[in-house]
């Protein structure tokens, strides 16, 4: 079962997503909506979230992770789903995220490659955006999006 995380579970969220090696700025920031799932022990097993555009028309994906020994029953499937239909929910009518890694992933659940100048344009003022037009690191990113119309696939 999904939980949204508080601040004060910011620090177990980002442990677990140093471990799978995913950006941890700005997770603590108002604008990012995060959710943890926790194994019965109480360990952070999955996670997703997303921040929205300043119109809220856009949404960029983030923080979808799954512990390396959960990887392969769909888990990254559903918390993926799960943070496209809230934020779809939320008035969001396109959803955007880096991945240099999961392309073939992100592709089963409808992605497309994107262009990342037009994402840095319509997701500018989130956090993670901006990280990553400051650092130089969005020229090495490889940016994906799909519209929220039509969930089913």
């Amino acid at each position: 079962m999904l939980e949204r995380v508080t601040a004060d579970e910011i620090e177990g969220l980002r442990a677990f997503l140093g471990e799978v090696d995913l950006t941890l700025s700005g997770l603590d920031a108002p604008t990012v909506r995060l959710w943890m799932e926790r194994a019965p022990d109480g360990a952070v097993v999955g996670s997703t979230g997303y921040e929205l555009s300043g119109d809220g028309a856009h949404a960029l994906i983030r923080s979808v992770a799954v512990a390396p020994g959960r990887r392969t029953a769909g888990a990254g499937s559903r918390l993926a789903r799960f943070a496209l239909e809230d934020a779809a929910r939320s008035g969001a009518r396109r959803a955007w995220l880096f991945s240099r890694r999961s392309g073939p992933f992100w592709q089963k659940l409808g992605f497309e490659p994107a262009d990342r100048a037009e994402l840095a344009t319509v997701l500018s003022q989130t956090h993670q955006v901006r990280l990553f037009t400051e650092t130089g690191q969005l020229d090495r990113e490889v940016a994906w999006s799909r519209g929220l119309d039509d969930l089913s696939r």
